[in-house]
């Protein structure tokens, strides 16, 4: 009997907390699945016109050749604008942003830099501490601004004041590769640290983690 109560579900759904709601993992996957393409594809169209003295290896790029590469990125680029905006309207509707990310204080983020660099950063289920909070705000800044230079760079003459915001058409092409390349370290540094804390992947899947003992 008493092992019967142990083991009901009601049991373990009191011993857990929703971390992840169910929009914010359908967002997420999606958004993984996005950026993966046009992270890739955008390495084949930069090798086409190389911004500096180096281009990417042809075998870990997308779309076979440039044209295919087009293809594969404008398809992209819809899907993430479409969940973008899904995901912006759900953080902020929902309270998810003003949960999750907000506040933000100077000090707290000063003492979680330097508790990392020391191996002591603390993560508590459910909660974000301020290094989580500012990187994220910060790759989010940074997918809008990869969406605006990929829009100066697609229709420069419809968006030519955008464009001169950011120093015209090659201004644009610097701005798009500089936040891929954000984006990209963000997500290397994203599955580093879930490598480092295993127990953060399951509830992007299941949406739901045990709460921490005292």
């Amino acid at each position: 009997m008493s092992r019967n109560r142990r083991n009901s579900p009601a049991l373990d759904r009191a011993a857990t907390v929703l971390v992840h709601p169910l929009t914010v993992r359908i967002t997420h996957w999606i958004n993984v699945a996005a950026i993966f393409i046009m992270v890739t594809s955008g390495w084949r169209i930069y090798n086409a016109a190389p911004l500096f003295s180096f281009t990417f290896a042809n075998h870990i790029t997308l779309g076979g050749w440039l044209a295919g590469a087009l293809q594969w990125h404008f398809a992209a680029m819809w899907l993430l604008a479409v969940n973008g905006v899904i995901y912006f309207s759900y953080g902020l509707l929902s309270g998810h942003y003003r949960r999750s990310f907000v506040p933000i204080s100077l000090n707290a983020l000063l003492r979680a830099f330097a508790n990392a660099l020391h191996g002591r950063l603390a993560h508590h289920t459910g909660e974000y501490n301020p290094l989580q909070r500012t990187a994220y705000l910060g790759v989010i800044t940074v997918v809008i601004l990869v969406a605006l230079s990929g829009l100066v760079i697609w229709k420069p003459t419809q968006f030519h004041v955008l464009g001169m915001l950011m120093g015209g058409y090659p201004g644009a092409r610097l701005v798009h590769f500089l936040c891929m390349t954000a984006i990209f370290l963000f997500v290397i540094i994203h599955v580093g640290m879930v490598l480092l804390v295993p127990r953060t992947f399951m509830p992007m899947l299941t949406g739901r983690a045990r709460r921490d003992t005292p």
